[in-house]
């Protein structure tokens, strides 16, 4: 009784925090460009200034040490902010565009605004990175804001709570902490946008609970990323740059490989080269670049994936420490229970091919995936890579790297989500730009008014 009670009351509070967001909103104070300058800088200084404090609960939660946190979290976000403070000014600017004839002679341009209040929902595996960086973009396009960070890190949860609640006006920007029922509640609220990092499962409750207000969405997911070893690959360098970022974060990166094909002339060379990569990197001594896998029960869904008459190399783990040393499984077939689901663990599936036409059906035979990656010194099978292979983003002889470079977009194609954000694309994403017809009244002609004639229909249709 006391839960229902509990559950209806934080329910109320919701209900009256997006109804002052809306509020605030309306009064146009989000708008000017000085406003959101002003507060993306003072987001900033907050960040540099908890940095230490970010390190320790981002530690504390699954043992992420202060150079991974670092690498592939804070320096992203921070860029991400000096692109939106650099830029700002550009972006909020009409846009041209060509007239047509028809409506000669006049002005045409498109008019960015922000939706209004919106909802960002993070993701655990990269908490500070993957809450905060859609929270630049909306902030940029001038909107308001409700942050729901994963309650699985409850340390990386607090501090963001902290910095952001102490810092700001909640009818701008305010982070609501908590689990499933502090979701839903959310959920059932009307927004102008809903941001959502995470599983395509949960994606489809989010796009359920949106379509409700026809709620503008943007779902970056996930699914199984393939990476390709064709046989003139430059394996060397090919299988140091897929080990790096298919381990890093110990495989809870929603773009690493999921699964690696190669080429049936070089699988064995490939195996070879992995190993002494994993080795010389030391994932397994529990050193800072092996983080823990985030709780139990994600431990125990990735070790159940694990077939022991498959493992080529590791296979060993420690549920107490929650840590899986990297692990390839060898002679992996598509039935196997590793292929079934995304890994989202430190586990690499092997899956030898002959041809690139079986290597391509495999691919198209699964769900779209998040990022794709192709590593081959054949310029014919780099452009059917691209021309037949549908994927959100990827790169050739390289993996994971494509994410690190702002003018390319962020996000996923059917299963692994839709739409797109980082840099310029993250204030596009939580932007609405109207387009707009600009016509002077010195000049008119009769062309549309009744009256029809064959001759106005000629001339009509010669100018459209």
């Amino acid at each position: 009784m006391n839960q229902i009670i509990e559950e209806k009351t934080f329910e109320v509070e919701v209900q009256q925090l997006v109804f002052n967001q809306r509020n605030y909103f309306k009064s146009n104070a989000t708008r000017p460009v000085e406003f959101r300058l002003k507060q993306l800088k003072k987001l900033k200084a907050l960040l540099l200034e908890h940095e230490d404090e970010m390190h320790e609960a981002i530690f504390n939660d699954f043992g992420k040490s202060k150079y991974e946190n670092q690498l592939t979290e804070f320096f992203p976000l921070i860029d991400e902010i000096n692109i939106s403070i650099k830029n700002l000014k550009k972006w909020v600017q009409h846009k041209s565009v060509k007239t047509n004839l028809l409506n000669f002679p006049a002005k045409s341009y498109l008019v960015p605004e922000p939706l209004g209040v919106t909802l960002v929902i993070g993701a655990w595996n990269f908490p500070y990175n993957l809450s905060l960086t859609p929270l630049v973009g909306s902030m940029a396009a001038g909107n308001t804001t409700i942050l729901k960070p994963s309650e699985l890190p409850a340390e990386t949860s607090k501090i963001m709570a902290k910095i952001i609640n102490e810092n700001f006006d909640p009818n701008y920007l305010r982070v609501v902490e908590g689990a499933i029922p502090e979701t839903t509640a959310l959920l059932k609220q009307r927004y102008d946008k809903i941001f959502f990092t995470g599983s395509p499962m949960v994606g489809k409750i989010v796009n359920r609970a949106a379509a409700e207000h026809l709620t503008n969405i943007t779902l970056e997911l996930g699914g199984k990323n393939p990476v390709i070893f064709h046989k003139d690959a430059a394996l060397k360098t090919g299988v140091k740059r897929m080990i790096w970022s298919k381990f890093v974060n110990s495989g809870q990166l929603c773009i690493a490989p999921d699964y690696a094909l190669v080429h049936k002339d070089v699988k064995e060379e490939f195996l070879q080269l992995a190993v002494k990569e994993i080795e010389k990197a030391n994932f397994s001594s529990g050193n800072n670049n092996f983080v823990q896998i985030i709780n139990h029960r994600n431990f125990d869904r990735v070790v159940g994936l694990i077939d022991s008459k498959k493992v080529y190399y590791g296979g060993t783990y420690n549920r107490e420490d929650r840590r899986i040393n990297p692990t390839i499984l060898h002679n992996v077939s598509l039935d196997d229970a590793v292929m079934q689901e995304e890994i989202f663990g430190p586990l690499l599936p092997v899956i030898e091919y002959a041809t690139i036409d079986e290597a391509f059906e495999i691919i198209k035979d699964i769900e779209k995936p998040l990022a794709a990656y192709l590593f081959s010194d054949s310029n014919a099978v780099k452009e059917r890579f691209l021309n037949e292979i549908p994927f959100g983003s990827g790169a050739i002889n390289d993996s994971v790297m494509q994410v690190t470079n702002p003018n390319i977009p962020f996000g996923g194609v059917g299963n692994s989500g839709m739409g797109r954000y980082h840099g310029k694309y993250s204030f596009e994403c939580f932007s609405h730009f109207k387009g707009v017809l600009d016509k002077p009244t010195v000049i008119e002609t009769n062309l549309k008014y009744y009256g029809y004639s064959e001759k106005q229909l000629k001339i009509i249709k010669a100018l459209s």
